[in-house]
């Protein structure tokens, strides 16, 4: 099964500034990754190609990175996910796009939990990040995420099947 999801969000300031947010991902400044209700991004060292982690069960390498501008993640995990997803700062006449975009062939088992469960959470996870960012580089969200109540039922049953530090403190945020 081919995927293939995206998510924009235009930002009314210079590149360098979206830029910036993406160089921060997995730090412990991380300006972008939205930690407080989802599992952090974390990595085996700073960000950079070779960087092995991921968030949650989700897990991939850093393949390719150009500071400010462009990072692609290299799945290798969950079993099923073959291909990548990557954020890009894209200037525009009117400020700059940031975009996250996921392409892979989901297989085996894959081809049922990333329409069922994944896609969902991925959803919205990438909106608050989207949000994180608006907010960080504008002040406020015009038109801030809502989580559904597919997400909210899909992360009270992840934080009692995978019972962590991160996503027990990820579920107080269940009201959104």
């Amino acid at each position: 099964m081919a995927v293939l999801n995206i998510h924009r969000r235009h930002l009314p300031v210079p590149e360098g500034e979206v830029g910036a947010l993406v160089d921060t991902l997995a730090a412990e400044d991380d300006a972008l990754w939205p930690s407080h209700s989802w599992p952090a991004m974390r990595f085996d060292r700073p960000l950079g190609v070779g960087a092995v982690g991921g968030h949650g069960p989700v897990r991939y390498t850093v393949e390719h990175y150009t500071p400010g501008r462009w990072v692609r993640f290299r799945f290798t995990g969950p079993r099923g996910f073959d291909g990548f997803h990557e954020f890009t700062v894209q200037p525009t006449p009117e400020g700059t796009d940031l975009v996250h975009l996921l392409t892979m062939n989901a297989h085996g088992w894959a081809r049922l939990t990333w329409p069922l469960a994944f896609r969902w959470m991925h959803d919205a996870l990438l909106e608050d990040c989207l949000d994180r960012a608006e907010h960080s580089r504008t002040g406020a969200v015009a038109h801030p995420a809502r989580w559904n109540r597919r997400v909210r039922v899909l992360r009270w049953i992840a934080a009692r099947i995978v019972p962590s530090r991160e996503t027990a403190s990820a579920t107080t945020h269940l009201a959104r």
